[in-house]
């Protein structure tokens, strides 16, 4: 599942002067206010991914949030600045998209949300049940927030930023000021980055409270606009392509790149395969059901792209993934780590020698969960036959274990992946 993507420079927007950074009071205040309405995720230890990362793994449950992520925090804290009555209106491919609908529906608003046409269907369910009266529409997620900017704009509605507002940012960083009590020997605090709004206030935060506190970003390889935006100084759009739809954003805003180039230490990006991994992981050892997108701090993590030895906090910053696409993330997180191996294998074409063949699997401890047997269309000698085995195996180790002892008994093998 390899993505790439493509970016090009956008028009330059003026930074917003320091003065207008999110302050840390602005953060404790917002702290006060969705206090009332968030659920406690308190940070644990991961004693599985410590050994894996070779440090103290800590993580901050916040797929076990309300609306099944962050975003409640950041919605919530903005409706203060809404008038009684008013209606709102944001874009989002479905944690925003939650989070503004829920938030309304516990202020007494009415709510309207434009989502993809291709968004997972539990986000648009959710949303629509939380109260929000949903349209989607064909296109990505900034299509969807176009829309929401020019149906505020014609029919008198607020337009919720997903990102690119004070009060979001404010909303945002309260998860900070949560890790910072929770985690008192913390060197490292890792969010996914998409729009930057939850990067932006974690890093306000954390350099307001505890200064010597390292804050990275994490995106996706194929979304990595805050990344390239940071290393230009000023905003650069990508074309995404990632299996994360929730950092899917084709650039930051002003704001929030004004907040991480303040604050944040620096921006890593991590592959498609990492990110499965990771989601695979946190299923397998930490009983975590996790979107791609809350899954970036751990991938960056498991793949040793993080200095230091300290303790590491990951933000795991939502939970909302459509069940179908866990099963192919199971999967392709299953190849990834190295635990199905597909194998061609040409073998004589006479009776006992597919038996023989699979003898041998056994006798290496193989499982084998699929066989495929092939004479027609292939440039073969006469007398041979292909078999393709799908078999579970241990990690990459193991594979080349395999790969080495069946050549050992004579076989032509080719690993196919």
């Amino acid at each position: 599942m390899h993505t790439t993507a493509r970016w090009s420079t956008v028009a330059v927007v003026t930074a917003p002067a320091t003065s207008e950074l999110v302050t840390i009071d602005a953060i404790r205040a917002a702290r006060a206010r969705v206090g009332e309405v968030v659920r406690p995720t308190p940070t644990e230890r991961s004693d599985s991914l410590s050994r894996l990362a070779g440090r103290s793994v800590l993580l901050k449950p916040e797929h076990l949030q309300r609306a099944g992520s962050f975003k409640i925090r950041g919605a919530y804290n903005f409706m203060a600045t809404v008038p009684e009555g008013a209606e709102v209106v944001a874009g989002s491919a479905g944690n925003h998209a939650q989070g503004v609908a829920l938030a309304a529906s516990l202020t007494g608003r009415r709510s309207r949300v434009f989502m993809p046409e291709r968004a997972a269907l539990p986000k648009l369910q959710a949303t629509a049940e939380y109260g929000a009266h949903v349209v989607t529409i064909p296109g990505g997620v900034d299509l969807c927030i176009d829309q929401a900017r020019e149906y505020a704009a014609t029919e008198g509605a607020i337009f919720v930023p997903p990102f690119e507002h004070p009060a979001i940012i404010a909303g945002q960083g309260t998860v900070a000021l949560e890790v910072m009590d929770e985690a008192e020997d913390v060197e490292v605090v890792l969010v996914s980055v998409g729009g930057g709004g939850l990067l932006a206030g974690v890093a306000a935060a954390i350099k307001a409270v505890r200064p010597q506190v390292r804050v990275i970003g994490v995106q996706a390889e194929g979304a990595s606009s805050m990344r390239r935006s940071m290393a230009a100084g000023h905003a650069v759009e990508v074309d995404p392509a990632t299996m994360a739809d929730g950092v899917a954003l084709r650039r930051p805003g002003s704001l929030t790149l004004a907040h991480a180039m303040a604050f944040a230490d620096e921006i890593v990006t991590v592959s498609e395969e990492e990110i499965s991994r990771a989601v695979l992981l946190l299923l397998e050892r930490a009983k975590a059901v996790v979107e791609p997108s809350g899954a970036l701090p751990v991938a960056a993590l498991i793949a040793g792209k993080i200095t230091g030895t300290g303790p590491a906090v990951a933000v795991l910053s939502g939970g909302n993934v459509d069940p179908l696409l866990l099963t192919r993330l199971i999967d392709h997180g299953l190849s990834a780590a190295g635990r199905f191996m597909v194998v061609r294998v040409v073998i004589d074409d006479r009776p006992g020698a597919l038996h023989h063949l699979t003898g041998v699997l056994a006798r290496l401890g193989l499982n084998v969960l699929s066989v495929e047997h092939h004479r027609e269309g292939l440039a073969l000698p006469l007398a041979s036959v292909e078999a393709v085995f799908t078999v579970e195996t241990r990690d990459a180790a193991h594979q080349a274990n395999v790969l080495e002892n069946l050549q050992l008994e004579g076989y032509r093998v080719e690993l196919v992946r």
